[in-house]
């Protein structure tokens, strides 16, 4: 059974950056489309970004120009790197990946 496992949440100040990864266990993971949503208390999930098999890219509008969205096959690693974060950033981050769900990892920008 596939296992998507995401890491590099935690607390960090208004302007700050974080790293998340999100790891694959499939052979194959290059096929699949890469997503990282979020979900903030009282909210739904939104798409933050994606990224296809072939690396296009797409990205939310209140994030574009702060975070980047890449993987590598070789790795069967996905990363969003999250740049001038802000307190609204603050939520639950979950990678899917080829219809598989992590379990998200906790992002919380805060002073």
């Amino acid at each position: 059974q596939v296992q998507v496992v995401e890491s590099g949440g935690g607390l960090v100040q208004p302007g700050g950056s974080l790293r998340l990864s999100c790891t694959a266990s499939t052979m194959l993971f290059r096929t699949y489309v890469m997503g990282w949503y979020r979900q903030a208390p009282g909210k739904q999930r939104e798409l933050v970004a994606q990224i296809t098999s072939s690396g296009n890219t797409n990205y939310e509008d209140s994030v574009k120009g702060r975070f980047t969205i890449s993987r590598d096959n070789a790795k069967r690693t996905g990363y969003l790197q999250m740049n001038s974060l802000k307190p609204e950033d603050t939520a639950v981050y979950y990678c899917q990946h080829g219809g598989v769900w992590g379990q998200g990892t906790q992002v919380t920008v805060s002073s």
